[in-house]
């Protein structure tokens, strides 16, 4: 098996179980360990995985997002109902924001059934779903493309944002604690900062299992949204910080994903 070939199938094991073992990796391919490590290594250079002791994982630490690739496939259930408990606080005629990331893809596909509406996203993969569409009007902003986070970032997009002004926007978290959204990378924590300034409401998303976990950045307090959106009842803790704030929790019925 050639190395290409050898470091798609282990993406591919990554993709069904989220982690791989070194040694089992070594016998798999007939290969040497310092070759397995080799390929990690490069793997990991990309920002597709992370290395720990005794081999690799996709799942997110304080400094590591997994790719945009792996996240799309992950959790689509739970993405589902997020989704249409995020799309009942469009109206058409609305313009909308929704940032980077797999949750907001599935949401941008989901908002076909709002329109007319103006949408305004930095997310190739929301841009490629709706462009052409009739009664959506698609803004589209530039920047530095991120293949890892499949998203345009930096200060044009940045630049882009503080002119424009929108009804609501759909942010994503990979973490959140205490009071606190987190973010692994600055240029995206500054790319969600931009658009929830320039709206009129800001929403979270956040899948229930990235409760109770930090990241290298803070997004926010979680008192700034408007809104958030969990697929289950928020942690105690997180209910205690925000028993003062004007924020409407909002848990998705998975009935309504039928």
């Amino acid at each position: 098996m050639k190395r290409e070939e050898r470091r798609q199938e282990i993406i591919n094991l990554l993709v069904e179980s989220r982690k791989v073992d070194l040694d089992a990796l070594a016998e798999r391919f007939a290969v040497s360990k310092m070759t397995i490590h080799r390929d990690l290594d490069d793997l990991e250079a990309t920002g597709v995985l992370r290395k720990v002791r005794g081999g690799a994982t996709i799942d997110a630490s304080t400094q590591f997002e997994s790719d945009f690739r792996f996240r799309q496939m992950q959790d689509a259930d739970v993405k589902r109902v997020i989704g249409h408990a995020a799309i009942d606080l469009v109206e058409p005629g609305m313009t909308v924001l929704i940032n980077d990331g797999s949750m907001a893809a599935v949401i941008g596909e989901m908002l076909l059934e709002r329109r007319p509406l103006t949408i305004v996203t930095n997310n190739v993969a929301i841009m490629e779903r709706v462009k052409g569409e009739s009664g959506i009007k698609l803004i589209t902003l530039g920047g530095v493309y991120s293949p890892k986070f499949n998203a345009y970032l930096g200060i044009m997009t940045e630049e882009a944002l503080s002119r424009l002004r929108a009804d609501i926007a759909f942010v994503s978290t990979p973490a959140a604690s205490g009071r606190y959204a987190y973010h692994m990378d600055e240029d995206i924590v500054r790319t969600k900062r931009a658009m929830m300034k320039s709206s009129r409401q800001a929403c979270l998303l956040i899948n229930s299992r990235r409760f109770g976990h930090t990241a290298l950045h803070v997004l926010g307090d979680l008192s700034e949204f408007s809104t958030i959106i969990s697929d289950k009842p928020l942690p105690e803790d997180v209910l205690a910080e925000l028993a003062h704030a004007d924020t409407t929790i909002k848990i998705a019925r998975w009935e309504e994903d039928n």
